[in-house]
């Protein structure tokens, strides 16, 4: 049942060198598509004054349930189910990350994903969203842009999304970018607080 993804053990550290400092203040967060759950053992391992609570689909559940199992952190919750497109549950958390989810979602889903992190989050609280993106309407490398092909090869529907599409739909849910962070292997780190 537990998943292991090797793309997971390579950003985790950049990925945490961004976000810890930005969620030290946090106490609550939603990991939104929490996939195998290595993201989620691992950095509330390394932010325990964090409670992460994980979420993915059903068929997600069995892997992430295994890394929480083995970890037996007391910061971190069992996955909840959340489809992006349906009712969102009603949490009280003050942060929302989530990592190569865009990519895979058809834009319908984005546009749900950005309306439900709007009416999630309150007030000046965060969502951090870590992928691929395109910029001015072009790949930032060529890895990007074969990436993209064989994306479309196992769904048609998914695709990299162009940054300045999700920060229309960003300012449309009252979500102000604070910061655009490049990553290593051409991904980025974008920062948008509640407004």
């Amino acid at each position: 049942m537990k998943q292991y993804s090797e793309a997971c053990r390579q950003n985790q550290d950049p990925i945490l060198s961004v976000i810890k400092p930005l969620l030290k203040h946090k106490s609550h967060i939603l990991e939104v598509g929490s996939g195998t759950g290595q993201h989620a053992v691992y950095f509330a391992r390394q932010m325990p004054h964090l409670h992460w609570q994980t979420s993915d689909r059903p068929d997600y559940h069995p892997s992430i349930n295994a890394w929480l199992s083995e970890a037996k952190l007391n910061n971190i919750s069992t996955p909840i189910s959340l489809d992006v497109t349906e009712q969102w549950p009603n949490l009280s958390v003050d942060a929302i990350f989530s990592a190569n989810t865009c990519h895979i979602m058809n834009w319908q889903m984005v546009e749900c994903f950005f309306a439900g992190v709007g009416q999630l989050l309150k007030l000046n609280e965060d969502f951090l969203l870590y992928g691929p993106f395109n910029y001015n309407g072009s790949y930032t490398s060529s890895s990007n842009a074969n990436f993209d092909v064989w994306l479309k090869q196992q769904n048609p529907q998914s695709s990299i999304k162009h940054f300045e599409d999700l920060d229309k739909l960003a300012l449309k849910a009252n979500l102000t970018l604070v910061k655009d962070y490049p990553m290593p292997a051409n991904n980025r780190l974008l920062h948008w607080r509640k407004n």
